[in-house]
């Protein structure tokens, strides 16, 4: 587990930094539990988040989630259960080829060996050995009640089951946490049982023990007596893991880190099955910014923001803009009081300087927020905006992101709004017009549906007209654009759309609703989305396909 820096400083609540834990007064001068100096971050979104209802990763998805938290700097990345559907299988076999992470380790999650075999019998523990990861994480029934009436085996084999499944990993040369599921539940009905199945991973070699608050009802006082007494009783790492159905597991997890726990595990964004896990967005900001202890690297906590919102696009789900630290509008002021308040003095309406989590303070309907991010993000792209035109470049994002545009996750379409704002205008061919028609064959079994799109583009000085099939409209569409483009800008065989989402953004209108499109594309040299917003589907997918196209050429002609 992580450890702290043998620092010594004194900071505001009464904390003093001295070697591997934080000591803590209170206002009287009594010493409180002490606090660890740093603690590992363990997301298990791409596992327990993908749970959620709604919630359906690809493949694809869950790599570029990874890619995500491992730019946020979480310690841990759970990537799922190997073997136990083919999704999970292949994001492991890919993940081994294809994933380079620069800070995080991947984990593979699995189960004890079941009841009546070996260690090395276990189809399942081999699956974990096979997955190509050097931590794997398992779960062990550590409530007796699960163990009679769902395993139905005796509580000896149980433990036996934690102790040989271990010893077969560390064999192995796996690390090993142990997921102690329905702890507190189990601890409360009958500890000693539960106590048993810590020891016997302890003593087979494991490096963690997670305790899990399964059903998601302990109240954080009750938690942390309990962590409290299981750290004073074991010599190693001891993680919580924290489900949100009363509301409190933020605070139950920085409750058991009070109570020395050195690994937190949850969700960015809180995703997970009934009210969700852990939001460590809200617990990395909280044990940074408010405890002083080192979660993710110092220097990337400004992105936290940022991987939230384009997680939440990835798993196709509306940001929460009431989210803790991270929601567009929690540091939002209306008006009035407030308005003239953070004019003065932001820190009146802000518990933290927004920018710390890469958030923004926000003066709602104020021609002045936000001038400066729009600068410098011109300035990353290389581009020079006259400082006389970035107001009316504000009214116009306004004006879009009402409509339904979400430019922060669409960094194609965002640069090239930027280009146009400065008097560019993409030259390299014109849309004369494009159709697409789809038919559907009653006649066959179950019916059956061919799409035919067909562009008309002046390109060069010569009218073109292009048709193609494809599997679907937007497949349909972008075979006949680079059919009639793709011979004057070979660049384009190289261009890849990797991803396509469709959000309905007001559902209550049924089919006449607003529907956003994002289109991931990628050539060998970069990645980016680009959006479209419409009523008819099939023109804000073109939005987005056009974007596409466009950006790929702006980039070509820079290589």
């Amino acid at each position: 587990m992580s450890t702290g820096s043998p620092l010594s400083e004194v900071g505001p609540g009464g904390w003093h930094r001295h070697g591997g834990h934080v000591h803590r007064h209170d206002s009287h001068g009594f010493e409180l539990p002490l606090l660890p100096t740093a603690v590992d971050i363990f997301d298990t979104t791409l596992r327990d988040g993908s749970q959620q209802e709604g919630i359906s990763l690809s493949v694809e998805d869950k790599v570029k989630v990874a890619e995500q938290l491992d730019h946020l700097g979480i310690t841990y990345i759970e990537g799922g259960w190997p073997g136990a559907n083919p999704k999970d299988s292949e994001f492991f076999a890919r993940a081994h080829r294809e994933l380079r992470l620069s800070t995080s380790t991947l984990v593979a999650f699995g189960s004890t060996r079941r009841a009546g075999i070996t260690a090395e019998a276990d189809e399942g523990l081999r699956t974990l050995v096979e997955a190509n990861t050097p931590v794997v994480c398992i779960v062990a029934k550590a409530w007796d009640r699960h163990v009679d009436e769902a395993l139905r085996t005796s509580h000896d084999e149980a433990i036996r089951m934690v102790a040989d499944s271990v010893a077969f990993l560390r064999a192995n040369d796996k690390r090993v946490f142990l997921d102690a599921e329905h702890f507190f539940d189990g601890d409360r009905h009958n500890s000693s049982f539960a106590r048993a199945v810590l020891r016997a991973a302890e003593e087979a070699g494991a490096e963690a023990l997670v305790l899990c608050d399964t059903n998601g009802g302990t109240l954080p006082d009750q938690l942390a007596a309990v962590v409290a007494d299981v750290v004073a009783s074991t010599s190693i790492g001891i993680g919580i893991h924290c489900h949100n159905d009363a509301g409190v597991a933020v605070a139950n997890s920085l409750a058991a880190v009070g109570a020395g726990a050195t690994q937190v595990q949850g969700c960015v964004n809180g995703y997970g099955e009934r009210a969700g896990n852990t939001d460590l967005s809200a617990a990395i900001a909280n044990l940074s910014l408010k405890l002083n202890i080192t979660t993710v690297p110092a220097e990337r906590l400004e992105r936290l923001t940022s991987v939230s919102h384009h997680i939440a696009e990835l798993v196709n789900l509306p940001p929460n803009p009431q989210q803790p630290y991270v929601g567009a509008s929690v540091f939002a002021h209306k008006g009035g009081l407030h308005a003239s308040a953070v004019a003065r003095r932001r820190d009146l309406y802000e518990h933290i300087s927004p920018s710390l989590v890469g958030n923004a303070m926000r003066v709602v309907v104020s021609e002045m927020a936000g001038r400066s991010t729009l600068q410098i993000k011109a300035e990353e792209l290389g581009l020079e905006l006259d400082p006389s035109i970035v107001g009316g470049i504000l009214e116009d994002l306004k004006q879009l992101e009402y409509e339904g545009y979400h430019f922060e996750v669409a960094d194609g379409s965002l640069e090239l709004l930027l280009r146009r704002a400065t008097g560019w205008t993409p030259t390299f061919f014109e849309v004369e017009s494009f159709r697409v028609i789809t038919d559907h064959h009653e006649q066959l079994r179950g019916g059956d549906l061919s799409t035919e799109a067909t562009v008309k583009v002046l390109i060069a000085g010569e009218r073109k007209v292009s048709t193609a099939e494809g599997n679907g409209p937007v497949n349909a569409l972008d075979s006949a654009l680079r059919g009639a483009i793709a011979d004057v800008y070979p660049a384009l065989h190289q261009v890849k759309l990797q991803d396509y989402r469709v959000r309905v953004l007001d559902a209550g209108k049924g089919t006449e609703a607003v529907t956003r499109v994002l289109i991931d594309s990628a050539n060998p040299a970069r990645t980016w989305t680009t959006i479209g917003v419409s009523e008819n589907i099939i023109e804000a997918s073109w939005q987005a396909l056009y974007d596409s196209i466009i950006y790929a050429l702006v980039h070509a002609e820079d290589r």
